[in-house]
């Protein structure tokens, strides 16, 4: 039974949301975060750059931390970013430019579920970063970045979330990558203990996106009597309403081989195929390779795929079994720096222009997992390979702020 309650979100002001609301810091370039720190005052990204600021760039942690909250705190005295008046569920759309919807329930999920095993993980953290954004929400106090949870369709949230869609919204905006976003408050009593009572008959929710922000959460709740603390701000979606699109691997090099000693190694385990343009795998167990300013179909061999295992019978363990470790040496993908990652989200196009430039020397495509193949690796305690799954909808930050001190 999942407990998912409501808060009181510190938020802007309608006529200063669109400014305010950020994507996270780390997918603008230098360039382009200076230009928005420069350019408006009233970007969330001024609170998690406080070093902008200051004028001066700060390297301890805990330094940066304090200037953090010291910044979070001038929004709120300049009413930069106001408090709600009574605990409230937040129903958040957004609406991609490339024709994909997103809708759920932002509210707070607790972490004793996280800690007894009713929000289930795929992916393992690393303690470090645990650790860092404990003390990040200790020492700053909020939480601006809700963890993306994902439940089985339930007719009445399903209702719920339908109804009030097609009142006024609290928030309606364009952002410059033409997204647009859409919030209502749900603050009636009645609509809260309903959605309450719903949550409360799903057995499981699962972890889609911001396994250490939980986790760290977590060991936050361990530490503190504050009863916020106890929860964390989750943006809760629907299984139908994800979007899991693929993680593609690129070799910086061949481990010292030719291209055709590569092809001749991989066709001891796969099917190859040379195909007359680039191809987005379908078939089982298919994935697609770019080198030497060809494409090939790889299919692997039934006798080198493990089917018995929820983790090895997926295409991104059966390539690292398969090619990356015995043939290439990578055994750590994760961190070797051989290996890079591209998301789905970009073309085949982009990746073939990586290969020949020689940025990279060759590319593998992949299909995206299932949302069944990750509840399966979830529901079996396993761990999905590192950059398996790239997961939509990716939030704003700073629309929504979830007070840890109150």
């Amino acid at each position: 039974m999942a407990k998912i309650v409501p808060f009181r979100a510190i938020r802007p002001s309608r006529d200063k949301v669109s400014l305010v609301a950020s994507r996270s810091y780390l997918s603008y370039s230098k360039k382009i975060l200076l230009k928005k720190l420069k350019n408006n005052p009233y970007t969330f990204l001024h609170i998690i750059n406080p070093d902008f600021s200051v004028r001066n760039e700060v390297n301890c942690y805990n330094e940066k931390f304090e200037l953090v909250k010291e910044k979070f705190k001038s929004f709120i005295k300049e009413g930069i970013f106001q408090k709600d008046n009574s605990d409230c569920f937040y129903i958040y759309q957004k609406n991609n430019k490339n024709g994909n919807s997103f809708i759920g329930i932002i509210g707070a999920a607790s972490v004793a579920d996280y800690q007894n095993g009713h929000i289930k993980i795929h992916e393992q953290t690393i303690k470090k970063r645990e650790e860092l954004f404990k003390n990040y929400l200790q020492t700053t106090g909020f939480n601006a970045e809700p963890v993306l949870l994902t439940y089985p369709n339930h007719q009445s949230i399903d209702k719920i979330i339908k109804r009030y869609a097609q009142t006024r919204t609290e928030y309606e905006f364009k952002t410059t990558n033409k997204s647009e976003h859409k919030l209502w408050l749900v603050n009636d009593v009645n609509d809260i203990q309903l959605i309450k009572r719903s949550f409360n008959e799903i057995e499981n929710l699962y972890i889609a996106d911001g396994h250490h922000r939980f986790a760290s959460s977590s060991l936050l709740a361990k530490e503190s009597n504050n009863s916020n603390t106890k929860y964390c701000m989750s943006y809760l979606i629907a299984e139908d309403q994800l979007k899991v699109i693929s993680f593609n691997r690129l070799l910086k090099n061949l481990n010292n081989l030719s291209s055709d000693d590569f092809l001749t190694q991989i066709k001891q385990k796969y099917k190859l195929k040379e195909v007359k343009k680039a191809l987005v795998p379908s078939q089982k167990d298919e994935i697609t390779l770019y080198i030497s300013k060809k494409w090939y179909s790889l299919i692997a061999k039934e006798e080198y795929v493990n089917r018995t295992h929820c983790v090895e019978k997926l295409d991104p363990a059966i390539l690292s079994n398969n090619i990356l470790a015995p043939i290439l040496g990578i055994t750590d993908p994760r961190n070797d720096k051989r290996l890079a990652f591209i998301d789905g989200t970009h073309t085949l196009e982009k990746i073939k222009h990586k290969v020949d430039s020689e940025e990279f020397k060759a590319a593998f495509v992949l299909k995206p997992i299932s949302i069944n193949q990750i509840k399966e690796v979830a529901d079996k305690g396993q761990s999905m390979p590192p950059k398996s799954t790239y997961i939509q909808p990716k939030l704003r930050s700073g629309m929504l702020i979830y007070d840890l001190e109150d």
